[in-house]
């Protein structure tokens, strides 16, 4: 969906006292350019993703992810789904990667990340994906969001580094599934600013049935902890904008407040009371699930069970649940898609 009409005057960046993008630092020392030769050079054999393929797709060769060397990119715009503190008044500027490194059956973005319409996906080289930042900024966006990018992390750094060159200030967000290496986030520690990830299922069984990666749970709940240990709590300035730390997100699933509970626990246990979750409403079958192979998943969410979800959290004392009140200066617009 793209956004039509004039957006306000240009975003400042976050206003908290001597804050900066946490790459700038690591563009200015050359660190970041450091860290685009090490991400290049594990593309050679790849284990970029938890799948670790050992393909060589710096010879544009690809397995499970289907991206060669460059990364393709299905759509950029200036996105007002995302959470107040994200899209303030000016939207998100949100990157969509087509492809993906999971094979979630109930996808909500089918299309781009497992269908019909990759055979269109167009690689996107780093001078251009540094170009669309740039684009966004201009509009006038609050932040970079990445949007499936566990599978492009070398790309992703390959462009920051040209971008930050060309005048690049704004928060970087990473919005991921959770399915992530530890090599990756290690590469992206000090170049992430606000780390987004959804924590989808707790049992290794849910994982495999409806991700296709029993090991899901596991890796997600490592790579959140170490998320957690880069960036901390999300923090959010005068103006209600988040400028750095974690949002985790949850899709609360039909018929699977078990595995609800069981995540939002472990958030409170590890991470803290304060932890910033937001529990999203906005399932609906799609992807596989009409094939009727998943006839439990072929219904809506009920609001009772939104409820209940919203009752285990306060009941485990997390204090930080994610809420809509639009910006004082959003002002209404036409969406088209």
């Amino acid at each position: 969906m793209n956004a039509v009409g004039p957006l306000l005057t240009p975003s400042p960046v976050p206003a908290a006292p001597g804050w900066e993008p946490a790459y700038r630092a690591l563009w200015r020392t050359g660190e970041l350019a450091r860290r685009v030769d090490r991400a290049l050079a594990s593309l050679r054999s790849c284990r970029v993703c938890p799948r670790n393929c050992d393909v060589d797709r710096l010879a544009d060769r690809y397995a499970f992810c289907k991206t060669g060397r460059f990364a393709a990119v299905s759509s950029h715009f200036a996105h007002f789904g995302e959470e107040d503190c994200l899209r303030g008044w000016n939207g998100s500027g949100t990157i969509f990667f087509t492809h993906c490194n999971l094979r979630c059956v109930f996808c909500q973005n089918y299309d781009i990340s497992q269908g019909a319409r990759l055979s269109q996906a167009t690689p996107t080289p780093p001078d251009r994906l540094a170009a669309l930042m740039l684009e966004l900024q201009d509009l006038g966006c609050h932040n970079i969001n990445f949007v499936t990018p566990e599978h492009v992390v070398p790309q992703v750094l390959e462009a920051v580094v040209r971008a930050a060159a060309r005048g690049l200030q704004l928060p970087l967000v990473y919005n991921t599934s959770a399915y992530d290496s530890a090599e990756s986030l290690e590469l992206l520690d000090g170049v992430i600013d606000i780390y987004m990830p959804d924590f989808k299922y707790w049992k290794p069984e849910s994982a495999e049935r409806y991700l296709k990666a029993a090991d899901y749970p596991q890796v997600a709940r490592a790579r959140i902890n170490e998320m957690y240990r880069q960036v901390g709590d999300l923090k959010i300035d005068e103006q209600g904008l988040a400028y750095r730390g974690v949002n985790i997100r949850h899709l609360v699933m039909p018929g699977a407040l078990d595995e609800t509970h069981a995540i939002l626990r472990w958030i409170r246990d590890t991470l803290g009371s304060s932890a910033y979750v937001n529990l999203m409403d906005q399932y609906y079958p799609a992807g596989r699930v009409n094939e009727c192979l998943y006839p439990e998943l072929n219904r809506c969410l009920s609001g009772s069970e939104l409820s209940e979800a919203r009752h285990i959290a306060r009941s485990l004392g997390l204090t930080r649940l994610d809420e809509r009140h639009p910006h004082r200066w959003l002002r209404p617009r036409l969406i088209v898609g």
